[in-house]
């Protein structure tokens, strides 16, 4: 939602961080790029100004991002927390061509009663069939959330898919199948080797 051109402008940066912006920064041929992977985290943040339809501003808000330590590195600016937005994500599969998923920080939702994922946007009292590109509207509008059951266990020293809390993997299957696109790598933690690689569909 940054890129200057296909993003929620005003509230952009500079540049073109999709998949397209490679060509153009880097002056590799678009022919060279032979696979995209697009990575996300297990739920959703934004630094600064701008419409962020699943922004929570209440304490499981304050816990997203105490928990995910949400802050600016270099400003330690506090990034606005919000649940999973797979409406968001679709968009920005189809603008990059995204052929795989890297999930992070789902180690991040370990504890939570209620994990709730944006399956679609409604405006005045009607469903969307498509991602609102103006910001106006974007800031208008109301998501619409299914709600699954959280886990207790904590993930971070788990190493196997199938080792993960039922629960958790249920909430990944729910994204790629939302987002329908294959998720192949999750991470349970901050390090390299927290790091889980799916060689086989979910």
């Amino acid at each position: 939602m940054l890129d200057v051109d296909h993003g929620t402008y005003p509230f952009v940066t500079s540049s073109n961080p999709t998949a397209g912006g490679t060509c153009t920064g880097l002056g590799i041929p678009p022919t060279a790029i032979t696979s995209i992977v697009g990575i996300v985290k297990a739920y959703c943040t934004r630094v600064g100004n701008g419409p962020f339809p699943t922004e929570l501003q209440d304490t499981t808000g304050e816990l997203l991002r105490s928990k995910g330590h949400e802050y600016g590195a270099t400003t330690g600016r506090p990034r606005r927390c919000g649940w999973f937005d797979a409406v968001a994500l679709r968009y920005s599969v189809m603008i990059n061509g995204i052929e795989r998923i890297a999930i992070t920080k789902l180690d991040v939702l370990d504890g939570f009663d209620e994990i709730r994922v944006c399956t679609g946007y409604e405006l005045n009292g009607k469903r969307l069939k498509s991602f609102p590109t103006d910001v106006q509207t974007l800031m208008a509008v109301t998501p619409v959330y299914e709600s699954m059951q959280g886990w207790r266990e904590p993930i971070p020293a788990i190493t196997e898919y199938d080792d993960l809390p039922t629960n958790a993997r249920r909430y990944l299957e729910l994204l790629q199948k939302l987002v329908g696109v294959p998720i192949r790598i999750v991470s349970v933690g901050p390090r390299r080797d927290q790091t889980i690689i799916l060689r086989n569909n979910m």
